[in-house]
């Protein structure tokens, strides 16, 4: 005495099988704590075998870290029982099993800081994207970047633009982006859209490549 109830939860990972394993009672805190050493060394070596198990043993061994703060909480006994108590051992990490943990456990914890890392570092780089026909796109103004001496074609009815990059050797590629020389293009040819251009900013000249025409404005 005093003694409270206590339930520590175990896993145990065999490849295409796996257990579920619990021990509940009411336990002093002496005895409390030996189990909760017990069942998390042995979760902590047992547990990863298995393709389910490498995602259910660390939600176990944190749910033993809540079952922990509780045992800490139970007095200290001061009433002998008609047994002695279990012997506590050491602490986790210093057993052997806990030692040998840490390796599968930086394993996923490498694995849960790499994932969303990655997710923001590509959310704040966006996609970038290059050929040999000298262009790329870019994703903040919903255009492609067209970029002087590449090539493309327009997607929809002229006067409107719908301008897709192609390669200049391609066959569906109908117009050649060059800059314009005192702000100006040559007559008969059009301005692209500014949003095509690298800095949203900069008109662009479209001159219609060998055998294709564009419509009288």
């Amino acid at each position: 005495m005093p003694a409270a109830p206590v339930t520590v939860r175990g896993h145990q990972g065999m490849v295409v099988m796996m257990r579920f394993l619990r021990r509940e009672g009411m336990f002093c805190r002496t005895c409390a704590l030996a189990s909760f050493r017990d069942m998390q060394a042995d979760t902590m070596v047992m547990g990863w075998w298995g393709p389910l198990s490498v995602f259910i043993t660390p939600f176990t061994l944190l749910a033993n870290l809540s079952t922990l703060s509780g045992i800490r909480r139970i007095p200290e006994p001061a009433t002998a029982g008609f047994r002695p108590p279990l012997d506590p051992g050491k602490p986790v990490f210093r057993r052997p099993a806990g030692v040998l943990a840490l390796i599968p456990l930086c394993l996923v914890g490498l694995v849960m800081v790499a994932i969303p890392l990655l997710l923001i570092i590509g959310l704040v780089v966006g996609p970038s994207h290059g050929s040999d026909s000298g262009y790329s796109t870019d994703s903040s103004v919903g255009y492609p970047t067209l970029t002087v001496g590449s090539c493309a074609r327009n997607a929809t009815d002229w006067p409107a633009q719908d301008l897709r990059p192609e390669s200049c050797d391609s066959p569906s590629a109908e117009l050649r982006v060059y800059a314009p020389a005192n702000d100006s293009c040559a007559s008969g040819d059009y301005v692209a859209y500014m949003g095509y251009s690298k800095d949203d900013d900069t008109g662009l000249c479209l001159r219609p490549l060998k055998g294709h025409t564009l419509p009288h404005r």
